[in-house]
């Protein structure tokens, strides 16, 4: 099933990308999948939480994006570690 949704998600954003620029998500949380996801990044996760629940089972680890954009006033180490608290 989850593979099912994960196929259902890269399908949805290959039509739903044809804007032209690729722009970052901006989320402090990224999933790197391996096995028989291959080497594959989501940047899409408010909290570390949400995170490891997506790659629990599938094999891969979570780590905070590199090119997150904090909201203006908060640094990027203090707003990964917010959304964390606050969604534990």
């Amino acid at each position: 099933m989850k593979l099912r949704l994960f196929m259902l998600g890269i399908i949805v954003a290959a039509i739903g990308g044809g804007s032209g620029g690729v722009a970052a998500q901006n989320y402090p949380w990224c999933a790197d999948y391996s096995g028989d996801f291959g080497d594959t990044t989501n940047c899409g996760f408010v909290s570390f939480d949400q995170c490891m629940a997506t790659v629990r089972g599938m094999g891969g680890f979570c780590v905070i994006n590199n090119t997150y954009q904090p909201p203006a006033g908060l640094s990027r180490q203090h707003a990964a570690k917010h959304h964390v608290r606050r969604n534990s």
